[in-house]
């Protein structure tokens, strides 16, 4: 895909375009790009069975990954294994953005059930 290419979903102050997910992986993994206007929250603290894996592409994003908040600039890794309870915020003042591989795959199919959350609960400002 060239950039920018891929299936949008727009969340307000998020937005995310899927690269790969189950049909394309065989349900191996999922590979989604994200992006989070500055001072944004992200989905609040949440946890599920599949590993997430995110690597900074641009700014700085602060990551929970059980109790402790990460700040991961461009080209940082981290990594929240399944059942790890996880969130993110970027706190900074420019956007940043993150590509994340949820392994394994299928993650795509909740996505309209995300944006529509969103909608009804917009992200609200990041906080220290």
């Amino acid at each position: 895909l060239a950039p920018g290419e891929g299936r949008p979903y727009d969340m307000g102050r998020i937005q995310a375009v899927f690269k790969a997910d189950g049909e394309e992986t065989r349900g191996g993994y999922s590979i989604s790009e994200w992006w989070l206007e500055p001072n944004t929250t992200g989905p609040g603290a949440h946890h599920h069975d599949e590993d997430d894996v995110f690597y900074m592409l641009e700014g700085t994003m602060s990551f929970l990954v059980d109790d402790e908040w990460i700040d991961a600039d461009k080209g940082a890794f981290v990594i929240a294994p399944g059942g790890t309870t996880h969130d993110f915020q970027n706190r900074g003042t420019v956007r940043a953005g993150f590509i994340n591989i949820s392994q394994p795959g299928n993650f795509e199919p909740s996505m309209p059930a995300i944006v529509d959350w969103f909608a009804e609960h917009p992200a609200g400002d990041a906080v220290d």
